[in-house]
């Protein structure tokens, strides 16, 4: 009860893998070297196979954001047709870079907690076939959604729009199959699933995507994919690189391998299964309607202020969790499942929640929602049970 030993329980930043943080302490190499340039190659190999893509694959130094705008710049041209599917913070901020580049842009929304249907996607596409790309969250952390990625893949690798794809959540946490269904510019980051800081951002990049660069005509300087390519084959980046972040990055990687991206999500996904029956078996409800993996978005209790229930981590427990963003702070809570979680944590959060609710005056049967998360683990480690849980 007195010592407190802090949780970082957030979608991102998430927690840092161990191996990954040492190898951060061998940062004093020169990036113009050839250490750097065999640690560089590496990773870039290793990304290449985590993501499951024969693309090119460039790292950039700069948080998600900055692989979504270099995403922008470098395949399109101001006063470009698109169209942008918004259904959260992180989608509206789609919309925002979408303005600042001057582009021309047709909105799809759909309500928080709920997700653009593909079908809107289709018909939008059919009714302008002058649109030259499609922008989407994969999984919206500000809801706890995910999007339809394969529907919407296959109806824009139908035309020549270009599918770029805000994977920073979705990675790790959903399957993504980039070249099957026609994914043409992925971008993730290093604070998510790969399970070290914050500051790389990576963008994965189709043939069709780089036969755009071509025509396209935004300025760009810093954010040159193409400088970066020709740099990248020989093993060095465009400019001075995140060495100490490249480190933890080459183990993350091969930790992940070592695991297997298929076992990384489906960690995530039954993380997220056992915490929303946890929360069921709580009597909280669900805030999305199309519920993913990266993060699972509860209401609190019938007035309660969800603030109330992130505080109440921090000070009892010293565990950070997060509120709800933008209109819908105060309105929910947010519990993640992507990158160095696992059962034990996931125990410990549920836990901690029943004493929150209750300590709030809340009606909590103690155990009620730590059985659930106990269900899940025990079906699928423990499947001699099975008739003895039933």
């Amino acid at each position: 009860m007195h010592i407190k030993k802090q949780r970082l329980l957030t979608p991102g930043p998430t927690p840092l893998l161990p191996a990954a943080l040492h190898a951060m302490m061998g940062s004093d190499i020169h990036h113009r070297t050839e250490d750097f340039r065999t640690l560089y190659k590496q990773v870039l190999s290793d990304l290449k196979d985590v993501l499951g893509t024969s693309h090119d694959v460039l790292v950039l130094v700069a948080s998600g954001s900055g692989g979504l705008e270099a995403a922008t710049q470098n395949f399109f041209s101001p006063g470009d047709e698109v169209l942008v599917c918004s259904a959260g913070k992180f989608g509206e901020r789609w919309v925002e870079i979408m303005k600042a580049w001057g582009m021309k842009a047709t909105v799809l929304t759909a309500p928080y907690g709920d997700a653009v249907q593909p079908e809107a996607v289709e018909q939008a596409l059919a009714r302008n076939p002058n649109l030259k790309g499609v922008f989407v969250q994969a999984s919206e952390t500000s809801t706890g959604m995910q999007h339809d990625v394969k529907a919407m893949g296959l109806a824009v690798k139908k035309t020549n729009a270009l599918f770029v794809v805000d994977a920073i959540t979705g990675i790790g946490t959903m399957p993504l199959d980039i070249e099957g269904w026609g994914l043409d510019v992925v971008v993730g980051g290093s604070q998510k699933a790969f399970m070290i800081p914050p500051g790389l951002a990576f963008v994965a990049i189709s043939p069709k995507a780089w036969a755009a660069a071509d025509t396209a005509k935004a300025p760009r300087f810093y954010f040159d994919l193409k400088k970066e390519r020709k740099n990248a084959v020989s093993g060095e980046s465009a400019w001075t690189p995140n060495t100490a972040l490249l480190l933890a990055f080459a183990e993350a990687l091969k930790y992940i391998k070592s695991i297997g991206m298929d076992k990384v999500v489906e960690n995530a996904q039954l993380l997220a299964r056992a915490t929303r029956e946890a929360m069921q078996a709580l009597g909280l409800e669900l805030f999305s309607t199309s519920p993913g993996s990266s993060v699972t978005a509860v209401r609190p209790p019938a007035g309660m202020d969800s603030g109330v229930i992130i505080k109440e981590f921090r000070n009892r427990f010293n565990a950070i969790i997060t509120n709800g963003q933008g209109s819908m702070k105060g309105q929910i809570f947010r519990l993640a499942h992507l990158g160095y979680f696992d059962f034990h944590d996931l125990f410990a959060i549920v836990a901690e929640l029943e004493l929150i609710l209750a300590a709030n005056g809340h009606a909590v049967r103690f155990g009620s929602g730590v059985a659930a998360v106990q269900r899940v683990y025990a079906e699928v480690a423990l499947p001699k049970l099975e008739l003895a849980l039933s």
